[in-house]
């Protein structure tokens, strides 16, 4: 029997029984539409992830005061990593000039500053906020800053008086703010040089200034001991060796011989986005293996649907042997059979995931208030493979009824009432 006439004869099988074609299809249609969006939603984060943590710039890392470790049975702590189980946080005076030197001799910094900070009570034409105040050293700021400016410009060495102020503050807060205006902060004037663009990250609610006039403005604040030190690497291939070396740098600064005795953290970007990726594509895959279990029971539908259509079509196998059709004829009309409802799945599941998975996209955006992009993503590899999924499912669904119906022996079944 040609490939053309058994696969009318599976198409007439379908169509002979829509209701129970149909029902059956809608349990691929859920378990397809599943992953997808499952899988979009996690690709989608993950790209959005990747995209504002480059915007963060990768090749910065930060070392701060205190440091926290996880106690019981996953005793110690990961360079960077959240803590499990019980935590034990060990406080610290903040990071020294001596620090700072010590730092200076590791090999792949490129810049390197001591950063103060606090909040301080800042007016701009009669409007009061409490604001986050950093003092940096102006004469390595702009080159480590990764926020590009909306007007204006960056501190400059020698600059005094001045400030740079984030975008959210410019847009929310100030609204009417400009470059060359004065503002006021803990009642001392400021010169505005330069507004920064919103970019999502921590730089769009800070005032940044010198650090000489920062120790002015904050409380119990000095230029020999700093609230962080951030640090702008050459390669950010060598990263983790970098973060390795500043550890044992500021060790052996700081007289600490065992690492569970740190009193300080040091974190760079790139191994955040490392942690929050992996973390992600755990959960889609946990997310994944459960929309997997709807498409088990999708299969399940198509099996029992092709026994169904084996017995109601029992005289007909009988029928086709008796005339010539061979036990693959009748094995290759049920493999098409269950193959296409897997099809019809497949596509109709692909595009509920993705309509899907775009409504949520819409929604976390809604709900985030512009504060935060959000995308959904379904690469084509994700589309090819869950049509070859949905088409296999059926397959091997349909493989145990087309093979007994193959078996069935013509006198046998022409008797079969």
């Amino acid at each position: 029997m040609k490939l053309k006439k058994s696969l009318k004869i599976a198409l007439n099988i379908i169509l002979h029984s829509r209701l129970r074609s149909w029902l059956t299809i809608i349990g691929i249609v859920i378990g397809i539409a599943a992953i997808v969006s499952i899988v979009s939603i996690g690709q989608g984060a993950q790209r959005t992830l990747e995209q504002n943590l480059n915007s963060l710039s990768a090749d910065i890392i930060t070392i701060s005061p205190g440091f926290s470790r996880a106690m019981g049975h996953e005793a110690g702590f990961r360079e960077g990593g959240s803590p499990s189980g019980s935590e034990i946080t060990t406080t610290s005076k903040n990071l020294t000039v001596r620090d700072l030197m010590a730092l200076k001799s590791v090999p792949n910094i490129e810049y390197i500053m001591g950063v103060i900070s606090g909040s301080a009570d800042t007016s701009f034409l009669g409007k009061s906020a409490r604001t986050s105040i950093q003092g940096v050293n102006t004469a390595i700021w702009k080159d480590i800053v990764s926020t590009e400016l909306s007007s204006g410009r960056y501190l400059i060495q020698g600059d005094v008086n001045v400030v740079v102020v984030g975008g959210r503050i410019a847009s929310s807060i100030f609204t009417d703010i400009q470059i060359n205006r004065q503002i006021n902060i803990e009642g001392k004037p400021f010169r505005i040089v330069g507004i920064l663009k919103e970019s999502g990250n921590s730089d769009d609610s800070r005032i940044f200034m010198p650090i000489e006039n920062a120790v002015d403005v904050l409380e119990n604040k000095d230029e020999k001991n700093f609230d962080s030190i951030t640090v702008k690497i050459k390669d950010i291939s060598l990263t983790d060796d970098t973060v390795s070396q500043l550890t044992k740098k500021l060790m052996l600064s700081h007289g600490i011989l065992q690492e569970n005795k740190k009193d300080f953290s040091v974190n760079s970007l790139k191994s955040m986005q490392e942690r929050v990726s992996s973390t992600l594509s755990s959960m889609s895959l946990f997310l994944t293996a459960i929309a997997t279990i709807s498409l088990i029971v999708g299969a399940i539908g198509i099996m029992n649907t092709m026994f169904t259509s084996v017995l109601e079509r029992t005289k007909e196998i009988g029928i086709l042997k008796a005339i010539g059709a061979k036990n693959r004829d009748i094995l290759t009309i049920f493999l098409l059979n269950s193959g296409i409802i897997g099809l019809i799945g497949g596509i109709l599941g692909v595009i509920l995931g993705i309509i899907g998975s775009g409504i949520i996209g819409q929604l976390a955006a809604g709900v985030s208030m512009g504060r935060a992009s959000f995308s959904t993503y379904v690469s084509p590899t994700v589309i090819i493979g869950v049509f070859l999924l949905s088409i296999a499912v059926g397959l091997i669904a349909g493989a145990v009824p087309a093979y007994r119906a193959s078996k069935l022996k013509p006198v046998d079944a022409l008797r079969y009432e």
